[in-house]
């Protein structure tokens, strides 16, 4: 079912369920990050073609953060981010179909009660077709093409979306796109590997507000580019272990005023980053 394409930042509606695990650790300093996720999507068929997706997904970053800095870190060691979605997607013809998603969220330290500073609203709009079960071409594909807004970025204008995958035969496939861009080689449909380079990151407030060389820092934040190879084995057609293995290439890791300008640079030193988890998907 071409709904389940939709995508949203690195959340993927293809997956009904996903647990899975983040880890990056340090070469050059003592600090470390780690994160556990978990999501569920539920889909409503409303008429032919039309569908309502309900979901929710939860991550829990802990900050292990020992390196020495001039203020209190305590503060940043476990962030939460909750995300509640509301997906509607309907056909538009044999080809396309549309899609709309909005996904309010609570990113924050949660030390305290949550206050408007804790909330977010993010979405998108996408255009889809999908041609990978469609005999009479030679070379399968799928397209996505939309338009994000993500609170959390401090770029108050909708942002391009593209995601182009083509199965060129048997054994080979690529997906071209942001957050994730990746070649596959199929040894069979149950065993898969993979090169690609995607985006991660986070972005929470930090509900007790510190005060660093006369600047307030309000929020912390990483970004981070990732390279490396991946591993896929379906024990079913519908349930997928992975796991991820790579080296940053760039890392942004820092706090942040209210105006979402630099306050402090936490350890930038590119690092090792593996990721595993395991997934219900269409």
């Amino acid at each position: 079912m071409a709904f389940f394409a939709l995508q949203f930042a690195h959340a993927q509606l293809t997956d009904l369920a996903r647990l899975e695990y983040t880890y990056l650790p340090k070469s050059k300093s003592e600090d470390s990050f780690n994160r556990f996720r978990g999501l569920i999507n539920y889909p409503i068929k409303l008429k032919e073609d039309t569908y309502l997706v309900i979901g929710g997904e939860y991550s829990r970053i802990a900050l292990d953060l020992e390196d020495k800095y001039p203020f209190d870190t305590s503060n940043f060691k476990r962030l939460h981010i909750i995300d509640f979605s509301l997906a509607y997607t309907f056909k538009v013809s044999e080809q396309w179909r549309l899609g709309a998603k909005i996904t309010p969220r609570i990113a924050s330290t949660l030390r305290h009660e949550i206050t408007a500073n804790d909330l977010f609203l993010n979405g998108g709009v996408y255009a889809i077709t999908d041609r990978r079960d469609d005999e009479s071409l030679n070379k399968p594909y799928r397209l996505i093409i939309g338009l994000t807004y993500n609170s959390t970025t401090g770029i108050p204008l909708p942002l391009p979306f593209v995601s182009y995958f083509r199965r060129v035969n048997d054994n080979w496939s690529y997906n071209l796109g942001v957050p994730k861009t990746n070649v596959k080689y199929f040894f069979n449909e149950k065993n898969i590997i993979q090169t690609y380079a995607s985006i991660d990151g986070y972005f929470a407030n930090a509900q007790e507000a510190l005060l660093i060389d006369g600047k307030v820092a309000e929020s912390v934040s990483l970004s981070i580019i990732v390279a490396g190879l991946g591993y896929e084995h379906c024990f079913t057609d519908h349930i997928v272990w992975y796991a991820y293995a790579g080296y940053s290439l760039k890392m942004n890791n820092r706090l942040r005023d209210k105006d979402r300008e630099d306050v402090y640079n936490l350890d930038n030193d590119n690092a090792l980053y593996l990721r595993t988890g395991i997934k219900l998907k269409i």
